[in-house]
């Protein structure tokens, strides 16, 4: 009898474990179970096609089920499993079409139950015209009530990427965009004063931003319409509630599968779990960060499909594994690009590090070139060992693939001065001879 696979959620880091193990091996039973009506997409275009830059919301999804089946795997949506029986090798399967229930069994078992949007329980939190954005029913939704209800006034609750991202959707349709937002700063992932570049660009495309205002209700009769926050009533036609995601690891806890320090469940290099002959993968799973060496949670599609990866081609009876990563993630913000990779300044405190910083700001094409714009540049490093722990930039061009150098950095344990060393590319249209981040390093090289 061929060994049966069953991966327990169908997006990044599922499918991608069910087409590695299928290439891996091509006798293996694979079965992929789905709670939403589709696989396989990329939830980060969302706000681009809510925005209307993307044709169509259907449109991020990579692969369908019919796709997957001409590959041998069989990918089953609206089928959600309520239960895992690790002793008895099987699960509890609902068939959420038809409401039938049924049990399917595994010789090796993939987690991949994601992470689920935070929706906390304030007054009026259900009423219609709230909405929260993690599958493509979710994008479809708000592109729904957008065309039948024509919004002129949106909140946003959050200032982190989703929050941002879709301030710029909304106002694409004209609506007007209050952000709210708990924190004294947009971006916690950045440190305070590279997020105000953020919060000027916000507010310089029309964007009431009000912080260190923590939501206490909705109001509203047969939908939303306002939002209580601080003390004040703000008006709204609609709302994204963009607080955060949190692990969805309710089906692991009951099964017994180990949770790390994050919340998420704990892995080994190999996304093994602590039962034996099951999985994880992606923003249910915890990952490595090499710059701390300690468990992290950060929910990105770049690291769930390479979590998935390495999971189904172990599954196949492969030797894989995923080194970590350093939380490298970019946002755009209207016209602006904003990128981190590694620790701030005020989480490398927090971990305890002996922190030093540098800040700086230079062009990004030669001074001399139309269309050149600054870019602001932030490098944190250690005191002493002077290794990099993290870097920071915002602009509105050419910052996006610059995090990347950081994020290489990073993941070779370089210090400022091995940074300050290499080797950049030059041409007047695309950068300068002194690179913003050569520059930075530098001014890190002089100070120290």
């Amino acid at each position: 009898m061929a060994k049966r696979v069953i991966i327990i959620g169908g997006v990044a880091a599922g499918m991608s474990a069910a087409a590695k193990a299928r290439r891996s091996d091509p006798a293996l039973e694979i079965v992929a179970y789905e709670r939403s009506g589709y696989v396989s997409y990329g939830s980060c275009g969302f706000p681009y096609a809510i925005k209307g830059e993307i044709a169509r919301v259907e449109d991020v999804v990579v692969r369908t089920p019919e796709r997957f089946a001409k590959q041998g795997i069989t990918a089953l949506v609206r089928h959600e499993v309520l239960e895992i029986d690790p002793t008895g090798g099987s699960v509890l399967v609902r068939n959420l079409n038809n409401g039938t229930e049924f049990r399917d069994r595994w010789d090796a078992l993939v987690l991949t139950t994601g992470g689920v949007a935070s929706r906390p329980p304030f007054p009026g939190v259900n009423l219609p015209g709230i909405f929260t954005l993690r599958t493509v029913e979710d994008a479809l939704a708000i592109q729904q009530w957008i065309r039948e209800h024509r919004p002129t006034r949106g909140v946003i609750i959050g200032g982190g990427y989703i929050g941002l991202e879709m301030a710029e959707a909304l106002d694409a349709h004209g609506i007007q965009i209050t952000l709210v937002e708990r924190l004294p700063q947009v971006l916690p992932n950045l440190d305070p004063e590279m997020a105000g570049h953020a919060q000027a660009e916000l507010s310089r495309q029309g964007v009431e931003v009000n912080l260190d205002q923590p939501v206490e209700g909705f109001g509203g009769d047969e939908r939303v319409r306002e939002v209580v926050a601080g003390g004040r009533r703000i008006p709204a036609d609609i709302v994204i509630l963009a607080v955060g995601v949190k692990p969805n690891v309710e089906l692991a806890r009951a099964a017994g599968i180990a949770l790390g320090p994050t919340g998420a469940v704990a892995v080994d290099d190999h996304q093994r779990t602590n039962l034996p002959s099951v999985w994880a993968a992606g923003d249910v799973a915890e990952a490595l960060h090499r710059v701390t060496g300690r468990p992290a949670w950060v929910p990105l599609g770049t690291t769930a499909n390479k979590q998935g990866r390495v999971a189904g081609e172990n599954v196949a009876g492969g030797d894989a594994r995923f080194p970590g990563i350093v939380g490298t993630a970019v946002v755009k913000v209207f016209d602006l690009e904003a990128a981190s990779s590694g620790l701030s300044e005020a989480r490398a405190r927090i971990g305890g590090y002996n922190v030093e910083s540098v800040s700086a700001t230079a062009n990004s094409r030669a001074h001399y070139m139309p269309g050149h714009h600054p870019i602001h540049v932030k490098l944190v490093y250690e005191s002493g060992s002077r290794r990099l722990l993290g870097g920071q930039l915002v602009g509105v061009e050419g910052v996006a693939k610059r995090i990347d150098i950081i994020a290489a950095a990073l993941h070779q344990g370089w210090t400022v001065d091995e940074l300050a060393e290499l080797d950049l590319s030059y041409a007047p249209p695309f950068a300068p001879v002194w690179d913003p981040i050569l520059v930075a390093a530098n001014l890190a090289r002089r100070e120290g």
